[in-house]
Order: structure tokens, then sequence, then C-alpha cells
């Protein structure tokens, strides 16, 4: 249950970071399939489904409620150690996914959709520089369906292995939005501040519904395409990972760069491969 609820975490936390994808630490841990199969499955294995999906929520909601404000905090003063920790949670997935392949033959059909979806990473990644502009998240019935489709969209990103959810939100332009709404509303719950509360539901909530019908409709598909190309699937994955810290690296704000920064860096990169090695298998 404890080993569970710390997965979530970093589940949780890895999609709080643009650039980082939640997918990917689901496969580094070894839980990617285990999830697919409880989601797709919740209604027919529903308590054997819940065993499996509540502490990993549990994990990864804590995450992103108590610590957006920390990684907000981090990713502002100490972008280069920081981003190098993740880096390295999930530089540290790749002995977990390589075992997954093991054993079969590499073809060209299997380099191909290694290499495409490695591209489309460094592509996300450059497009990323630019950022978007922020959203208007007021309480319009247009602005509620815009939130549902973005929860669907970020959701759909999130649980795909080596996408960025959080990246995603950042090109649509809501990364900064959705994140500071967060923090308004754990700051108005703490304060019993009634009207703010109510006010970041009605950004929230929307998007909150969009993430969870996204999470079951791309499993769907996910567990469609694992049951017909498995190891195609995993090599996709490979680029994705491998591709994942090159994307991050780009869009580290490298200004503050100096010996004491990369020293610090390493020494993240070394942590966040032991998390990795630690949390990951079956």
């Amino acid at each position: 249950m404890l080993k569970a609820v710390l997965q979530g975490i970093v589940v949780g936390i890895a999609n709080i970071i643009p650039g980082v994808s939640g997918g990917t630490m689901m496969v580094a841990m070894g839980l990617y399939d285990k999830l697919i199969h409880a989601i797709t499955h919740l209604k027919s294995e529903f308590r054997q489904s819940m065993k499996l999906l509540l502490p990993i929520f549990i994990g990864a909601g804590l995450a992103i409620v108590i610590l957006s404000r920390v990684f907000e905090f981090l990713l502002e003063n100490y972008p280069i150690p920081t981003n190098f920790a993740f880096c390295g949670l999930i530089a540290g997935s790749l002995p977990f996914i390589f075992q997954k392949v093991k054993g079969h033959s590499v073809t060209v059909g299997k380099i191909i959709p290694m290499v495409i979806f490695f591209a489309v990473v460094i592509l996300m990644a450059v497009m990323g520089e630019t950022g978007g502009k922020e959203a208007d998240v007021s309480f319009t019935l247009i602005n509620v369906i815009k939130l549902l489709l973005v929860g669907i969209i970020a959701a759909a990103t999130m649980v795909i292995p080596g996408v960025s959810g959080s990246m995603m939100l950042m090109l649509l332009g809501y990364y900064d939005t959705i994140l500071r709404t967060i923090n308004k509303f754990i700051d108005a719950v703490l304060s019993f501040d009634i009207n703010s509360i109510l006010v970041q539901c009605g950004i929230l909530i929307p998007f909150g519904i969009g993430v969870i019908f996204g999470i079951f409709l791309i499993a769907k598909l996910i567990e469609f395409i694992f049951m017909k190309a498995e190891i195609h699937a995993y090599y996709a994955i490979i680029g994705l990972i491998v591709a994942s810290p090159i994307a991050i690296l780009l869009k580290i704000d490298w200004s503050g760069f100096s010996v004491m920064t990369l020293g610090a860096g390493i020494i993240s990169f070394i942590a966040g491969w032991f998390v990795a090695s630690k949390l990951g298998g079956e």
C-alpha cells in the first residue's frame, strides 16, 4: 500500500513538470500494463481494480495538490538540478523497458515507430519554447466546454508514455492557469474562503471531468494497441523515453549555469536514477 502511494506520488510529480511524462514513470515502475488493465476493466473487476488504482490516485493527488507550489518554486529558483533529477528518473526507466523487448529481433518495422515518437517529443519541446497565452477561464459555457476538452487532451497525453501532459497544457496555454488555480484553491480551503473556493471549482471541476473521461478513453485505445502490436508499441515507448531527457535539457534555463550547479545537477540525476531503480520493476 505504502509503495503504491509513493509510486503515485512519483507519477503525480511527473505530471506537474512540463517535459516529464507520467506515463513514462508508470512504465518505469512496472505499473503501466496493470493500470491500463485496471482502468479498462474497472466495471467487470471493480474490487481488484480499485485495490490498485486507489493508492496510486491518492499518491498522485497528494503530489499534485501539495507539491505543485514546491516544484513551481524549485523550477523557478533551481531549474538545472531539479530538471536533472527528472532526467535521472526517466533515464532510470530504460532498463525496465529493454526487458520488455529482450529476446525479440530488431527490425526496420520496429525501429520506425521508435524514430517517429522520438521526433514527436523533440518537436513538442521545440514548440513548447514559446509557451502559450494565458487562458481565459472566466465562467462561461464556452470556457467550460474548452476546459472539458483541454482536460481530455491533457489526460490522453498524460497516459501515453514519453508524452508530457503538462507540456501539452503549456502548448495549449493552460499550464500556468491550472497550476495557479490549484494553488489558489488550496489557499481558499485553508482560509475557508467559500467564494474563492467556488470560483476555483468552476475551473477545476470541468477540467477534472475532462481528465477522467480522457483517461478512460485513451486507456481503451492503448489496450487495443498493446493487444495487436505489443513489441512495436514498446519500441515506440523507447523512442519517447530516450527523447524525454533531451526535451527537458532543451527547455532548461541555462542562464544560471556554473560548475556548482552542474555538480548539483549530476548528484540530483543520480538520485533520480536511484529512485527509479527502487520504485521500478514488477
